[in-house]
C-alpha cells in the first residue's frame, strides 16, 4: 500500500505542479490585481458563502461514496442510479436556501447575480467530485489525477484569453471570471461522466426511497462534519465583509494571503484524496496502518515546515513580488495564515484516517467546538483588528482542530508516539530556523530568490540528515 500511495502521490503532485501554481499565481492573482482589491473581495466573500452552504448540495455523499465504493466495488451501479437523482433534488434545495440567506444578509442585486452563477458552479463542482469519488473508489488514481486538474487547465485557457488578448475590447471584469469557471466545470463534468459511464453495468435513474433514506441517514454525520469544517474554514471572509465598514476591501486584503495558504493546502489535500480509499481498504482488511500513517505524515510535515518557515522569513519579498497593492497589515496577515498550513496538513492525515474508520461522532464533536471557537473569536477580533483579527482566528481554530484529531486518532488506533522522531523534529526546527535567519540576513540582501532556493534545498537535505525523510524507504518504494 505504501508503494501505491507514494507512486500515485508523485504522479498527482506532478500534474498539480504543472497546473495549479500557474492558476493561483498567474491567473487568479492577476485577476485580483486587474479588477482591484474591493471587487475581488466581493467575489471571494460570495464564493466562500456559497461553499459554506454546499453541505446541502453534497450532504456527505462524496466521502461516503468514496469509502463505500473502495470497500464494495459491486455497489457502483446501484448507488450511481440513485445518488445522481438525489444530487439533483439536493441542488434545488441548496439553491433555494442559499438565495434565502442572501436575502437575510441583505445582498445587493449585483451580489445576487454573481451568487447565482456561483451556485451553479458549486453544483457542477459537486457533481465532478461525486464522479471522481467513484473513479478514486475504484482505485483508478491516475485517471482521477488527470480529471482533478482538468477544470483548472480549462480555466487557465479561458481566462488567459480574457486577460492577455483584446478579444473583448475591454479589461476583464469579475463576473467574466465567474463565467469562465462555469464553462470549465461543465466541460470537466461531462468528461468525468464519460469516464464513469462504462464502469456502470446499466444506467437507469430512479428514486428508491428506501435506499436513499438509508444513504441519507448514513451520510448525515459526513454532511454535518463537512458543514462544520466548511464553516470554520470559510466563514471568516463572510463575517469580515459584514462586520466592518469597508468589508469588500478588508476581504481583498485577507485573500491576498489566504490565496497562498489555499494553494499550498491543495497539495496537502492530495494526500487525503489518495489516503481515504487506501485507509478504508486497509481498515476493512484489518491491516496495520501505523507505518503508512507515520510515512505519509512525515512526508507532508517536513515540506510543510520548510514552506512555513521560509515564507515567514521572506514574507515581505514574496508579497511585494505578487501584488501591486499592499497594506500595513498585509505582511503579518500572511505570516499568520501561512502558519496554518501545518495544522491543516495534520488534519489531512489524521482526519482522513478517522473518516475512513467512520469515527464521525468524535470528529463532529471536535468540529462543532471548532465552529463555536471560530465564531466567538471572529466576532470579538474582526471589529477590532479587521482582516488581521480573522487571520488570528483562523490559525487558532486550525491548531485546536488538528491537535484534537491527532489525539482522537491516537486513542482509537493506539498509535505509538515516536519520541525519537519528536526530538529529531525539534532539532530540525531549531537548526532550520537559525539557518534561514542567517541565509536571509547575509544572502537575502544580495538576491532573495537565491537565498530562498538555498533555504528550501537545505531544509530538504536536513530532513534526510536527521532521518525524518528516509532515503532508504524512498529508494525501496521507487525500486519496487
Amino acid at each position: 500500500m505504501k508503494k501505491k500511495f507514494f507512486t500515485n502521490l508523485i504522479f498527482l503532485i506532478s500534474l498539480n505542479l504543472l497546473i495549479k501554481p500557474f492558476w493561483v499565481f498567474g491567473i487568479d492573482r492577476t485577476v485580483q490585481n486587474v479588477v482591484g482589491t474591493a471587487d475581488y473581495g466581493l467575489y471571494f466573500s460570495l464564493f466562500n458563502f456559497s461553499i459554506i452552504l454546499n453541505i446541502i448540495l453534497d450532504f456527505g455523499l462524496t466521502n461516503y461514496n468514496n469509502r463505500n465504493i473502495a470497500q464494495h466495488k459491486q455497489l457502483l451501479t446501484k448507488y450511481f442510479s440513485n445518488i445522481v437523482v438525489l444530487k439533483f433534488i439536493l441542488s434545488v434545495l441548496y439553491a433555494i436556501i442559499t438565495l434565502f440567506f442572501g436575502l437575510i444578509f441583505g445582498y445587493s442585486w449585483f451580489q445576487f447575480y454573481i451568487l447565482f452563477f456561483l451556485i451553479l458552479n458549486q453544483f457542477l463542482l459537486s457533481f465532478i467530485l461525486y464522479l471522481r469519488s467513484n473513479i478514486s473508489g475504484l482505485h483508478l488514481f491516475r485517471t482521477d489525477s488527470l480529471i482533478s486538474v482538468l477544470d483548472r487547465f480549462l480555466m487557465i485557457l479561458i481566462v488567459s484569453i480574457l486577460l492577455w488578448t483584446n478579444i473583448t475590447g475591454e479589461t476583464i471584469k469579475i463576473e467574466w471570471f465567474v463565467y469562465s469557471q462555469t464553462v470549465a466545470y461543465l466541460i470537466t463534468a461531462l468528461i468525468a461522466f464519460a469516464v464513469v459511464l462504462p464502469k456502470i453495468k446499466y444506467l437507469k435513474l430512479k428514486f428508491d426511497r428506501a435506499l436513499l433514506t438509508i444513504i441519507l441517514k448514513q451520510t448525515f454525520p459526513f454532511a454535518l462534519l463537512v458543514f462544520f469544517m466548511s464553516f470554520y474554514n470559510r466563514f471568516d471572509s463572510v463575517l469580515l465583509e459584514r462586520l466592518v465598514d469597508d468589508g469588500n476591501h478588508q476581504v481583498g486584503v485577507y485573500v491576498q494571503s489566504f490565496r497562498l495558504l489555499d494553494a499550498s493546502s491543495q497539495f496537502a489535500l492530495l494526500f487525503a484524496v489518495l489516503l481515504l480509499p487506501i485507509f478504508s481498504k486497509m481498515i476493512k482488511k484489518r491491516e496495520p496502518i501505523n507505518e503508512l500513517v507515520n510515512f505519509s505524515y512525515l512526508l507532508i510535515l517536513i515540506p510543510g515546515l520548510i514552506l512555513v518557515i521560509v515564507s515567514i522569513f521572506f514574507r515581505v519579498e514574496i508579497m511585494n513580488l505578487l501584488y501591486n497593492e499592499l497594506f500595513d497589515d498585509s505582511y503579518i496577515i500572511f505570516a499568520l495564515l501561512i502558519s496554518a498550513f501545518i495544522p491543516i496538513s495534520t488534519t489531512y492525515i489524521f482526519g482522513t484516517l478517522l473518516t475512513a474508520n467512520g469515527s464521525l461522532k468524535q470528529l463532529n464533536i471536535m468540529a462543532f467546538v471548532g465552529v463555536i471557537l471560530n465564531l466567538s473569536l471572529n466576532c470579538i477580533l474582526i471589529p477590532i483588528f479587521e482582516a488581521k483579527g480573522a487571520a488570528i482566528t483562523s490559525i487558532t481554530t486550525q491548531l485546536f482542530t488538528a491537535i484534537a484529531q491527532f489525539f482522537i486518532a491516537k486513542h482509537i488506533f493506539k498509535l505509538k508516539i515516536m519520541y525519537k522522531q519528536i526530538f529529531a523534529l525539534i532539532a530540525f526546527i531549531v537548526i532550520f530556523v537559525s539557518s534561514v535567519y542567517l541565509i536571509h540576513l547575509y544572502i537575502g540582501n544580495w538576491n532573495w530568490l537565491i537565498a530562498m532556493f538555498i533555504s528550501v534545498f537545505w531544509g530538504l537535505l536536513l530532513g534526510f540528515i536527521l532521518k525524518l525523510l528516509n532515503i532508504k524507504t524512498f529508494y525501496q518504494v521507487l525500486k519496487s
